[in-house]
């Protein structure tokens, strides 16, 4: 999706552009609200799902299980439509990243595969909420799954209907109940946008990743502005590795949130969401004026 900034005079030319990318299993409609937010502020808004995700298509063996045969695929589509849409698009140009879509951005960031002004993160997986053991022994445990059994295969049970939306789910992503149903709205009217558990493939690239992030001098190599949003109560990405990514960042910056905010940090309640928004326009107002 690409949408042209607000309308703006000469005096006030346009505000720069920002690309926006979604977590595992999600889709960009879902964060229409945010995409009109900035759109308004006069930013040229791109949002764009990535491969095997969503509208574009799957790479497993059916509809709704996610799978990618290693993580690099997805940097190399970032680093080439990074390439294209700078080339096209007026600065300054920002990336904005939900979960595994920020795990993405640090990854892209650390390997020189793109060079924004700023970049800002919502709940960044640099880090899984699972089992309190050490990174090796889950990357080994996942690495044991995928040679005993089909990789392509789903990790977890999600429901016993394939798609349909687990009970308990809206409470690890929102408290805000609307902003859920708005989900749920686009899944039934656009069918293709569906999908369930990863597959034990994506689990161990996903292992093998994060070790990636986790090497000396990594993230500590990025020179990019990075503001990095997360909760404390987040049960699917790791906040103790988001505060320990924000610390290992040169330009790294935290806005840290408690039990008001689940995972989906801009599809909160109104307080929370304000309050995240208002410290992204601080943070790009202030690193690229």
């Amino acid at each position: 999706m690409d949408w042209p900034g607000a309308e703006h005079s000469d005096a006030s030319p346009a505000r720069g552009s920002i690309l926006f990318l979604p977590g595992r299993g999600d889709f960009y409609e879902k964060y229409l609200e945010t995409l009109e937010q900035w759109h308004r502020a006069g930013w040229r808004v791109t949002a764009s799902d990535w491969r095997g995700q969503a509208g574009s298509g799957r790479l497993g063996r059916d509809a709704v299980t996610g799978h990618i045969e290693d993580f690099g695929i997805w940097i190399d589509d970032l680093a080439f439509l990074w390439d294209r849409w700078t080339r096209e698009t007026p600065g300054p140009h920002m990336i904005a990243a939900h979960s595994m879509g920020g795990h993405l951005v640090l990854r892209a960031l650390s390997e020189r595969r793109i060079v924004p002004q700023a970049a800002v993160l919502s709940a960044p997986m640099t880090g899984m909420n699972g089992p309190p053991l050490p990174l090796a022994m889950l990357h080994a445990v996942a690495k044991l799954m995928c040679a005993v059994g089909d990789p392509m295969r789903q990790a977890w049970k999600w429901s016993e209907k394939p798609g349909e939306l687990p009970s308990g789910r809206a409470t690890l992503l929102t408290h805000d109940p609307e902003r859920y149903a708005d989900e749920v709205w686009w899944r039934e009217h656009r069918p293709q946008l569906v999908m369930g558990p990863a597959s034990w493939r994506w689990v161990e690239r996903a292992y093998a990743s994060w070790g990636k992030l986790e090497q000396r001098a990594v993230l500590e190599g990025v020179a990019t502005p990075v503001l990095i949003l997360s909760t404390a109560s987040d049960k699917l990405v790791s906040h103790a590795a988001n505060l320990r990514a924000a610390r290992r960042l040169p330009k790294g910056e935290m806005v840290a949130f408690g039990a008001e905010a689940h995972h989906e940090i801009l599809r909160e309640v109104d307080a929370v969401r304000d309050a995240a928004m208002a410290a992204i326009a601080e943070f790009l107002g202030r690193v690229a004026p």
